[in-house]
């Protein structure tokens, strides 16, 4: 089987900083990833560059057998669009707007209709178990309510890969095993490829396999561990 995402030796500096050293590492479809490694060991860098948020200066990133780490930014921009989703560790809603409207943003830029584009968030804000919150702003939701509308808002795009750095970083331990849980089911059954970066061995639990990262280098992965 071809990897639906895969590193292959990448090197990345910024400046005297070498973030990346030669990282590998493949990602079957449909596999939950979690990635972690001590401050500055080249996680979130490697999670950029599988992402196309930034290009590796050596090395290759294949999405499903394909060179993406080729493409120019407007390109890669619409790749992150199209088939790539992301949550980040304190959500970046907008704070101007719903949580419907914050979820159906994505929907709206990629040219569907404002009524198709609320029709298909509110169904993910119900699947996330927060679809009585559609009318508030973030700044009237809990921490972990506001994340479960990052994750409808990237998850209605159906992306083929979704990347949650940090998910929940900024929660308490009941709302992040609750934000863990129903992101983890979501995209099970929605067939979603996660890879998320986490500090916390408890958010790494979730996943199917964990990958350590030290020096900008994968030193441990458990599926090579475990064959």
């Amino acid at each position: 089987m071809i990897p639906i995402l895969s590193a292959r030796t990448l090197h990345k500096r910024f400046g005297l900083t070498h973030a990346l050293r030669g990282a590998e590492l493949d990602i079957m479809a449909g596999e939950i990833v979690a990635i972690m490694g001590p401050s500055g060991s080249g996680k979130s860098t490697l999670l950029h560059c599988l992402a196309g948020v930034i290009a590796p200066d050596e090395g290759r990133i294949l999405l499903s057998g394909s060179d993406i780490g080729t493409l120019g930014e407007a390109a890669r921009s619409r790749l992150r669009l199209t088939r790539f989703g992301f949550v980040f560790q304190f959500g970046q809603l907008l704070p101007e707007l719903t949580a419907l409207d914050n979820a159906s943003l994505p929907l709206l830029l990629a040219g569907k209709g404002r009524r198709e584009a609320r029709r298909e968030a509110a169904a993910w804000l119900d699947r996330l178990g927060i679809g009585e919150q559609a009318g508030k702003r973030p700044a009237q939701l809990s921490g972990g309510q506001a994340q479960r509308v990052a994750i409808a808002r990237a998850l209605a795009m159906h992306p083929e890969v979704l990347f949650a750095d940090e998910p929940t970083g900024a929660l308490d331990s009941l709302s992040a095993e609750t934000t863990m849980t129903l992101m983890r089911d979501q995209v099970r059954a929605a067939g979603t490829t996660l890879v998320l970066i986490t500090h916390d061995p408890r958010t790494a639990a979730y996943a199917d396999r964990e990958v350590i990262i030290r020096d900008g280098r994968v030193s441990v992965d458990s599926r090579a561990v475990a064959a």
